[in-house]
């Protein structure tokens, strides 16, 4: 079991595990923060370009560049693994099977999709939606904190096992890891099961109706 942890965690480009939450403070070195909004993540966008080239994904059957998408100034944040066959396509994150039940989860907490914004930790889809490799999310991981920074969301929830290890630097199974709050890039950050395994184990659906019940408590104090 410690072997497939560690090695899961190379697979993220965890060099080790520390619970020092100074990182989590880290600041994105790409793009300047011109300011919160559109206008700072349509730079950031820019600077990625559509054709980027800086890691392997581009040479390995990537059709485009997954931004993300959504509100730029939304109060809700979700962040997921990487874009999926139906997101390489259309180029937005969670339109697939997964990314239905994604929007469901959020009208359940009176939120409309275009309130919330989505992304994912890698902005190109692995082949046969293989988990990211350490020089990808080494690479991309930069681009999700300046969207965080830029956005400035009261809450990141992280959608799955990849996306809340990613996020938190752990080795913490998901099932371990939800149902607790963290504070992260001065947001609160709650796992929960992905959408995707949702449809493969409809019932989790009860400790995710659990986690958005805290996410919209989080969002109801925060006014």
């Amino acid at each position: 079991m410690i072997v497939e942890h560690l090695r899961f965690a190379a697979e993220l480009g965890v060099a080790g595990v520390s619970r020092d939450p100074a990182w989590r403070a880290r600041a994105g070195d790409t793009v300047p923060l011109l300011r919160s909004g559109a206008e700072a993540l349509a730079a950031l966008k820019a600077d990625i370009g559509p054709d980027c080239s800086r890691c392997k994904l581009h040479t390995l059957g990537r059709r485009q560049v997954v931004f993300g998408v959504g509100n730029p100034e939304a109060s809700l944040m979700f962040v997921g693994e990487a874009p999926g066959a139906d997101e390489d396509i259309q180029g937005v994150p969670f339109v697939g099977r997964a990314g239905q039940l994604l929007t469901k989860i959020i009208e359940a907490i009176d939120l409309k999709r275009e309130d919330v914004y989505i992304a994912n930790v890698i902005k190109c889809r692995p082949p046969q939606n293989r988990n990211p490799e350490q020089d990808e999310v080494e690479t991309c991981e930069p681009f999700l904190f300046q969207q965080i920074d830029m956005i400035k969301p009261k809450v990141v929830v992280a959608l799955g096992t990849f996306a809340a290890r990613a996020l938190l630097r752990t080795l913490d199974p998901i099932s371990r890891l939800r149902g607790r709050v963290y504070e992260y890039r001065g947001a609160k950050l709650i796992p929960t099961f992905h959408p995707a395994y949702l449809l493969r184990n409809p019932s989790s659906k009860r400790e995710v109706w659990e986690d958005m019940k805290l996410v919209k408590s989080l969002l109801g104090s925060e006014k």
